[in-house]
């Protein structure tokens, strides 16, 4: 996928969602109008039956008249199950493909959907916002409905009555405008609950997911009232929303209301001068009943389509939001060295950093700066392209190469890699063949977690490996990133829960396992520096001393101190 295939116009999420489903919504809108049709004939059937069996005694007629009124009854209730399911396929559907969109924009190799998301809030535009963006598929076989009954009701009123018809006509167009009118500002209203609510989701989404951190350093009393003035938000906005809605609900009662009572004055007014039937009368306030249920669905139609347009506004702007890396289509030579190179490179706090790290070497980098070496391992994973200098892969700048490709060359195993929710299999088998893996566990010394977990391989984790300890999650991730076999592999602090005993073991069985390939480990790890074949000082930015760990122990005051920090 490139770049532009990744845009799309705001009004282009609700386009798309319609028209993507417009076999549907034809069918399902057709059946509706079919079915309100119908129950704006239900009043007139039973008033010609007044008026030509009842009044006149005539039993053959009045047979004729009931059956009429049961087929119509049949046609309209088959008519509103089969559309209602037409219109709700078609706004689940529609949902599914948005969040299908969503999902491989989140996911995109390229990045950038997240920039300054958190992981709740794209977890509330993938899901109630899609779905609200689907819905609209409800509400034009709904407002088409509505439409339809309106439409069969006035021209049954004219044809009782020119009066009754004319008023149904003249007064109805400025009556439904009027109530658009009032739903405009519900858009902005909705827009901003939505926005605040998938704020506090957010929130929660964090606060869960650092659950033990917080519970270690003490600091649950902090994180309560930073999800309360959040949750005080989303009330407030939902309330604000919630307020205008009733508003808009209540004058669109309190104006058809009014409306519906001037035609039944106006119709008993007719009957009593005699210038039309009893059954008419009777079916003229029958239709003046029917037209309360058109009018209140216009105002749901209204309230909808405001709910639906600020949801496909986050929707856009998430499918809208630019890409972090740019540029590249070429494939990684074949087969892969493993060289990687920086030069001149400036990024974040990285100042015309140089490094060389040669085909098959077991190098270690040292920050003596964690924002220094997050920097780094951001710009080998490809997730941002620095600033200016070039970052290469065997002589090729990244920038040439297609980021999803170059990333089955590249894996990078970041400090805080994620477990997925399902078996220990699973996730060490994702991206791994199967002879790798058992190699990959030794060498990860995840023996006594397989051993502990009941089921072993085939164990649940739960979600984001929560059911293991912080150094047991660590172990199955390194085990995940050298089961894939990468011919680069870049590894940050992926020992740093693990005790100094294990973490020794882990070293040199990593090495062992590695052996011939590129592996860049960035870490002040003791252990892990001294399996490095070679070791480079990062500081200022800038590549200072390199050597062996022992050789920049003795001679290095700064690398020392990044070590023994």
């Amino acid at each position: 996928m490139s770049p532009g295939a990744l845009r799309i116009a705001h009004g282009g999420v609700l386009r798309g969602a319609i028209w993507g489903q417009r076999r549907r919504v034809a069918i399902g809108s057709a059946l509706l109008i079919a079915h309100q049709a119908g129950e704006a004939m239900v009043p007139v059937i039973v008033g010609a039956t007044i008026d030509r069996a009842i009044v006149t005694g005539d039993a053959g007629a009045l047979g004729v008249w009931l059956g009429v009124l049961a087929v119509t009854f049949a046609v309209l209730s088959v008519s509103y199950r089969f559309g209602d399911r037409f219109v709700e396929r078609a706004s689940q559907t529609a949902a599914h493909d948005l969040r299908l969109a969503l999902t491989r924009r989140i996911l995109h190799p390229r990045g950038g959907a997240a920039e300054g998301r958190p992981s709740g809030g794209l977890l509330s535009i993938a899901t109630s916002d899609a779905s609200r963006v689907g819905e609209v598929n409800v509400v034009i076989g709904v407002g088409a409905s509505a439409v339809a009954g309106i439409t069969v009701a006035a021209a049954a009123l004219l044809q009782i009555s020119l009066v009754l018809g004319a008023l149904v006509l003249v007064g109805l167009p400025p009556l439904l405008v009027l109530i658009h009118l009032l739903g405009r500002p519900l858009v902005r209203r909705a827009a901003s609950e939505q926005a605040e609510a998938a704020g506090a989701t957010g929130v929660a989404a964090d606060l869960i997911a650092g659950l033990r951190v917080l519970k270690g350093i003490g600091a649950e009393s902090a994180a309560i009232e930073r999800y309360r003035d959040s949750s005080r938000r989303s009330l407030a906005a939902t309330l604000r929303a919630a307020g205008a809605e009733a508003t808009v609900a209540g004058v669109g009662i309190l104006l058809t209301g009014a409306f519906l009572a001037l035609v039944a004055l106006i119709g008993g007014r007719l009957v009593a001068d005699g210038r039309i039937e009893l059954g008419e009368f009777i079916a003229a306030v029958g239709l003046t009943g029917f037209l309360t249920g058109p009018l209140s669905l216009s105002s749901y139609v209204v309230l909808d389509l405001a709910r639906g347009r600020a949801s496909a506004g986050r929707v856009a702007g998430l499918l809208d939001s630019p890409v972090a890396v740019t540029g590249g289509t070429r494939a990684p030579s074949p087969p892969p060295a493993g060289a990687v190179a920086l030069r001149d490179v400036r990024h974040r706090g990285l100042d015309g950093l140089n490094l060389e790290i040669s085909a098959g070497e077991h190098a270690a980098i040292v920050a003596t700066d964690a924002a220094d070496g997050a920097a780094l391992v951001e710009l080998l994973a490809r997730a941002a392209d620095p600033q200016a200098g070039s970052v290469q892969l065997d002589g090729v700048a990244y920038t040439e190469l297609d980021p999803d490709l170059l990333r089955a060359v590249v894996r990078v195993s970041a400090h805080d890699a994620e477990l997925f929710d399902g078996s220990l299999s699973d996730n060490l088998r994702a991206a791994a063949p199967g002879e790798r893996v058992d190699a990959a566990l030794v060498a990860a010394d995840v023996a006594d977690v397989v051993a502990a977990l009941p089921g072993g391989l085939d164990a649940t984790l739960g979600e984001r490996g929560r059911s293991l300890s912080g150094g047991q999650r660590q172990r199955v991730a390194l085990a995940r990133a050298l089961a894939a076999d990468a011919a680069v592999l870049v590894l940050h602090d992926p020992t740093t829960a693990v005790d100094a005993v294990t973490e020794a073991r882990i070293a040199a069985r990593v090495r062992d396992l590695r052996a011939g390939q590129t592996t860049i480990v960035v870490t002040s790890s003791p252990a892990l520096l001294a399996a490095a074949d070679r070791v480079v000082l990062l500081a200022g930015g800038r590549a200072g001393a390199t050597g062996s760990h022992m050789q920049l122990m003795h001679r290095d005051a700064h690398y020392r101190a990044a070590v023994l920090a």
